[in-house]
């Protein structure tokens, strides 16, 4: 049989092909982006707990009450403004799915959604299934950081959703309150929905504030902002995260994501809607506990002949390797995999269109030191 693909231009992420092709020559892998560390106790015992009690049926639509009022809390504990607690905060299965539900629910066919590059790479995916077309603007292709006049250059009357995302991936560059002063002077008297991408939101180094959409009134009543459990709690495999939203945008993003996957991991939500209250110094002290692996690991790379670029927030180091290689990212990225052991992820998947001779490829940091240190082992013999 004959099918005429959806997405023509998706094949399998290049975050499979690297983890596969690092399985298949015994490599370190800091491709892929997570933890190779323990859950937290609580929260294991917290879901253990929660599975025995006989919570493993379907969950409320929208996640359980008592974790989106640990939400509410602590969003208003973050960044002063507590969200409706049923009107405003929708719980998903992974911050991967509040991404596609929101696109879905406000993006028609024939419309334009504006990405800044390079860029998670679910995002146009998402756009192309909605019959839309994604505009890719370009960040600055050293520092990863806006270029606010081209944004502008860039909308037009099909302008449907502009998407944001800080701290960035891949590069870990953060927008700063004068870049939300900027959004909020370039989406003024427009119609367009403001989507930002926050799951890193509490990684964030040197003493730095994360400018979150909710913290401003006039960005997020237009605004999706989306979270990630798992990046936050070191278990990216239970696949939860949320979205906060005002009433309107959130009563057309439950009507997608009720017939996608109606609610998400049971046990899980009563478990986090645990940890939040009882244990928050977890989320408040993870900054200075990936700060100190990003300086440590940095440290190790200033060994190399890599040139690692500046971090200011999650969990990935980019790295100039033009002292060693000419070869282009994914070529060079796969050379580094199977004849050095190391992997890593090029920046080309995350373009529309790479930048001509960039040489950066993706390495994370949110490893054991073991890990970390066998890498470096490696890396230091090129």
């Amino acid at each position: 049989m004959q099918i005429a693909t959806k997405l023509p231009k998706v094949g399998t992420t290049i975050f499979t092909v690297m983890s596969q092709l690092a399985a298949e020559h015994g490599a370190v892998n800091l491709g892929q982006g997570f933890p190779d560390f323990p859950v937290p106790e609580r929260l294991i015992d917290a879901l253990d707990r929660a599975m025995r009690a006989g919570h493993n049926q379907y969950s409320m639509m929208t996640g359980i009450p008592a974790l989106r009022q640990a939400i509410a809390a602590k969003t208003e504990r973050c960044y002063g403004y507590r969200p409706d607690v049923n009107a405003e905060i929708t719980v998903t299965s992974g911050a991967s799915e509040a991404i596609f539900d929101a696109i879905h629910a406000v993006v028609r066919a024939g419309e334009e959604v504006i990405v800044l590059d390079p860029c998670y790479d679910c995002y146009e995916p998402a756009i192309d299934l909605a019959g839309a077309k994604a505009v890719h603007v370009a960040l600055d292709p050293l520092t990863f950081a806006p270029d606010w006049n081209a944004v502008r250059a860039a909308i037009t009357a099909n302008t449907r959703m502009l998407m944001i995302n800080s701290p960035h991936n891949p590069s870990g560059a953060m927008l700063s309150e004068a870049d939300m002063r900027e959004l909020i002077d370039i989406l003024d008297g427009t119609g367009i929905i403001l989507l930002s991408d926050e799951v890193y939101e509490h990684i964030v180094f040197d003493g730095a504030r994360h400018e979150s959409v909710l913290r401003y009134p006039q960005l997020r009543e237009r605004a999706f902002v989306v979270s990630s459990f798992g990046k936050t709690y070191h278990c990216t495999g239970w696949k939860l995260g949320y979205a906060v939203a005002p009433p309107a945008l959130s009563a057309e993003f439950r009507k997608v994501h009720q017939y996608n996957t109606f609610c998400t991991f049971a046990p899980a939500q009563h478990a986090f809607a645990e940890m939040i209250e009882q244990e928050p110094e977890h989320y408040e002290q993870l900054g200075a506990f990936y700060e100190a692996k990003r300086d440590r690991f940095r440290e190790q790379l200033l060994t190399t002949k890599f040139k690692p670029l500046p971090v200011p927030g999650g969990y990935f180091q980019l790295v100039d390797y033009s002292a060693i290689s000419d070869l282009d990212d994914i070529d060079f990225c796969r050379w580094l995999t199977i004849e050095h052991g190391v992997t890593a992820i090029p920046l080309s998947p995350f373009y529309e269109t790479p930048p001509s001779g960039q040489r950066l490829a993706r390495l994370c940091f949110a490893k054991n030191e073991a890990t970390l240190d066998a890498a470096i082992e490696r890396l230091q013999k090129l």
